[in-house]
């Protein structure tokens, strides 16, 4: 987890430094927005990451650089790390101010003096913050918050605690942002949240996730692509898979949130699914959409893992057929069940983070030799630069203009891309 950009000098700039997940970096939009609205200036705005041990350790690294290189600026640090333990950042003597994340784009709250700590109860939150901004745009693609918080209870995780429980954006508000945002010019939109695959659940009629996808294809024709974040595989529905059969305009990438492939491990975490589930859904993806792409998140050195059981993690990356892999060395949350466990020494977590990193590598070296010869189509991000349909970053020859959708063929493989000329 790093900070999204270097803290600038000029003394009356409001900065946003951003750590972790997407989501965060989509409502760092709405702070920056929220901070010209209310006439803040001279501040550092700190949107933290609790995922692990170390995305809080870089925050307060941020938090102190900060002081010294802007000594007058007003320093406001916010996010999940904020949200679950605000004291520990108030303590600091570089903060000027603790938010929650049910605060962090309240009107008025940045520039407000009248208290240090403003964190409310998280759990006791029932709107989601989708609506706020047009979406977090990068020179190509769009993505819109349909979704926040989880309601589930992973013996590993603590987001629950930062994010509150899920709420689910309304599938109007959604559509309209999407249309809205394929009017600027937008060629792809990714829908992102904490939980995707839960969306709806909280709405009247319990409407799934596959509803509002083919909703918005339906509604927003001109859409050219439109792509999932991070789903879990316990809760694909037939609607999702009847748009992955039938919608090309749905991008053929899922990366799901599988966190390790040994049954037992997986019930200790208190997953949802079993080894056997995730093989099932690969393998019933691909007879439907035969071209689709998996990623995956997986944790290295959960407590009590023993080498069988990495091996079986390991070995699910090859039967699967995963493609791209977030490894991330398993670290404690205070807090959390897992915390209590039995843990993993230090040394085997770091050597199994990188034996499953390798086997990443060589899942995504499979990849991208089997892309050579065929023509993808690459949304140009910058000059010389293209993602494909199914997530392959493609390095490409001739000229493009950017935010545009075009053919490439496949000349060969460049390290963790392919190389192609346009078709």
């Amino acid at each position: 987890m790093t900070a999204s950009a270097p803290i600038p000098a000029a003394p009356d700039d409001v900065e946003v430094v951003t750590f972790g997940c997407r989501l965060n970096a989509y409502e760092s939009e709405a702070i920056r927005a929220r901070a010209e609205a209310d006439g803040l200036a001279d501040a550092v705005v700190f949107n933290t990451c609790a995922v692990t041990n170390e995305a809080v350790r870089q925050a307060r690294q941020a938090i102190r650089k900060a002081r010294r290189e802007r000594p007058g600026a007003r320093l406001i640090v916010t996010g999940c790390a904020a949200q679950i333990d605000p004291q520990a950042f108030a303590a600091m003597p570089e903060v000027d101010l603790v938010l929650g994340n049910a605060e962090k784009a309240a009107p008025g709250a940045l520039a407000d003096t009248s208290a240090r700590v403003r964190v409310n109860d998280i759990m006791s939150v029932r709107e989601t913050a989708g609506h706020l901004v047009d979406g977090l745009k990068d020179r190509a693609r769009a993505y819109v918050e349909v979704q926040n918080g989880c309601d589930h209870r992973c013996t590993f995780c603590i987001i629950p605690y930062g994010r509150g429980n899920s709420r689910s954006a309304a599938a109007g508000e959604i559509v309209e942002q999407v249309r809205r945002l394929t009017a600027e010019g937008y060629r792809e939109v990714v829908l992102t949240g904490v939980d995707i695959t839960s969306w709806g659940l909280d709405l009247p009629g319990q409407p799934t996730l596959g509803q509002l996808v083919s909703r918005i294809l339906k509604l927003v024709p001109t859409l050219p692509r439109l792509r999932l974040s991070s789903i879990d595989a316990a809760e694909i529905d037939p609607d999702l898979m009847r748009c992955l059969a039938e919608e090309p305009r749905l991008m053929p990438y899922l990366h799901l949130s599988l966190q390790a492939g040994d049954d037992l491990i997986l019930k200790r975490m208190k997953r949802r699914h079993l080894r056997a589930d995730a093989l099932k859904l690969v393998e019933s993806v691909r007879a439907v959409r035969p071209d689709t792409a998996f990623g995956a998140d997986l944790i290295a050195g959960f407590p009590t893992e023993s080498e069988a059981a990495f091996e079986n993690t390991l070995k699910l990356v090859e039967e699967a057929g995963l493609s791209f892999l977030h490894v991330f060395p398993y670290s404690a949350r205070p807090g959390t069940p897992a915390a209590r466990m039995p843990p993993v020494k230090g040394p085997v977590i770091k050597d199994r983070a990188r034996r499953l990193r390798q086997a990443g590598d060589a899942a995504l070296q499979r990849h991208l030799e089997r892309q050579v010869g065929r023509v993808l189509n690459g949304l140009v991000e910058r000059e010389g630069f293209a993602r494909a349909d199914d997530f392959t970053e493609i390095v490409f020859t001739g000229e493009a203009p950017q935010g545009e959708i075009v053919a490439m063929r496949v000349t060969g493989v460049d390290g963790t891309r392919v190389t192609a000329e346009l078709a």
